[in-house]
Parts: structure tokens; C-alpha cells; sequence
């Protein structure tokens, strides 16, 4: 008789500090039946598991965490419990589990041992940010985190901006103390015909979504210090 393997669970997480409107009922379903969890951080993890079940048990709770500096972790071992038939979930800090976040390492050694993955419905910044950008949404590429060094993250820009031009959108992100540095590169490197959407606080009572040209941009004051941030640049 084959022992059953457990699941896995990509849980998606708040965008921050916004109502819970924007998860669907299934992911609390799902929270409420999992005790094995494989997070970022724990603190936050409870945090937002208690939010959305407040009546789990957090003393019952099996919580692994992923270290994503840390590349010699063995990754099976977050996957252990599937191997005694327990369902596991994991978790982001913020958005979908996989997409620019460390769970994508967990999930594609379980798609290699045959455990099933199972993603979840809920808010992703980068998908949210293109469906509001009225940039191309047939075409588009992350970038991540562009260089800190000056010349290095001019180059990086130009590069964008080709691609950008030949049609595709390009999205990427900054540190959020960072957000204006990235911005005033942005309007001193780009063409000024080119179109740039800010897509910041995205879900949060705060959000801001615009898309101008780098002309218009360049007459339009903005304060993005502290605030998550998706770029896009497009044509």
C-alpha cells in the first residue's frame, strides 16, 4: 500500500497593512487545516496566521523558516512533513509564495520528489501594477533589484529602455528608503516620450497608480520614501 504524500500550499499574503478582503475565503480555509508551515519570518508568519484564523492554536503551530541568504540550507528537510502525509503551507512576507521570494526554491524541489503543489488565489503586486499600468500586458519581464552602483545602474536603465522601445514592459522594484534615488535616475536616464507607471501601496488605503511619459514625470512631484513600489517602464 503507497503511503500518502502530503501537499503543498502556496499561501498568499497581505500587501501590507490592508483588509482582508483581498484574500478569497479559500485561503483561510486552507490556513485553518494546516499546522505545518514553511515561512520568511515567524513573527510575521503568526502574526498573519492568527489574523486570518484567530482561533488556531499558535502553540500547535510547526513553523520552518526559509534563510534566503543562506544557499546551503537542504531543502528537503522544509518538505519532511509531506513525507509523513501532512499537508504543508508556504507563506510569503507579502504577495504570492514563488513569485520574486525564496518558497520558489521549496516548490520546485517538491515538483522533483512528485509532491503536489497547490497555488492559491491572492493579491500580487507585480500582476496588479501591469493590470493597472496600460502598459503592454502581452509582453513583459521582472527585473528584480537593478544595481546600487551609479554607472552600473545607468547601463542597466539604457538596456531596460531598448527593451522597453522594442515593445515589452519592464517592471522592477527598489528598496523602499530607496524608492526616490531609483525615480530621479529614472527621469534623468529615460527618454522622455517613454512611459513610466509608479504603482505604490498597491492594495493599501495609500495606493497610487500612474502612468505618464518621463516628460511629464519630470513636472510631477511624487513621494514614493518608504513606500513598496513596482516600476514599469514601457511604450
Amino acid at each position: 500500500m503507497c503511503k500518502k504524500i502530503g501537499k503543498v500550499y502556496l499561501i498568499p499574503n497581505l500587501l501590507g497593512d490592508s483588509s482582508l478582503e483581498v484574500l478569497p475565503a479559500q485561503v483561510e480555509n486552507v490556513v485553518r487545516q494546516l499546522t505545518y508551515f514553511v515561512v520568511e519570518n515567524e513573527k510575521s508568519a503568526r502574526k498573519f496566521i492568527k489574523r486570518i484564523s484567530p482561533d488556531k492554536v499558535q502553540a500547535s503551530l510547526q513553523i520552518a523558516v526559509i534563510d534566503k541568504h543562506n544557499h546551503t540550507t537542504d531543502l528537503l528537510s522544509f518538505l519532511a512533513p509531506c513525507f509523513e502525509g501532512n499537508d504543508i503551507g508556504i507563506l510569503s512576507e507579502a504577495g504570492c509564495p514563488g513569485i520574486a521570494d525564496p518558497g520558489a526554491e521549496v516548490v520546485r524541489v517538491a515538483h522533483k520528489k512528485g509532491i503536489k503543489v497547490i497555488p492559491l488565489i491572492g493579491p500580487s503586486s507585480l500582476l496588479l501594477a501591469m493590470m493597472a499600468s496600460g502598459l503592454n500586458g502581452q509582453s513583459f519581464a521582472f527585473n528584480g533589484y537593478l544595481p546600487i552602483d551609479k554607472q552600473e545602474r545607468k547601463r542597466t536603465i539604457k538596456s531596460l529602455e531598448r527593451k522597453a522601445l522594442e515593445g515589452q514592459a519592464q517592471l522592477f522594484i527598489e528598496t523602499p528608503y530607496r524608492n526616490m534615488g531609483l525615480f530621479n535616475d529614472l527621469l534623468d536616464t529615460l527618454q522622455l516620450n517613454l512611459l513610466l507607471c509608479i504603482a505604490a501601496d498597491i492594495t493599501l488605503p495609500t495606493e497610487t497608480i500612474l502612468t505618464y511619459p518621463i516628460g511629464q514625470w519630470r513636472k510631477t512631484p511624487i513621494d514614493l520614501q518608504k513606500r513598496p513600489t513596482i516600476f514599469i517602464i514601457g511604450s
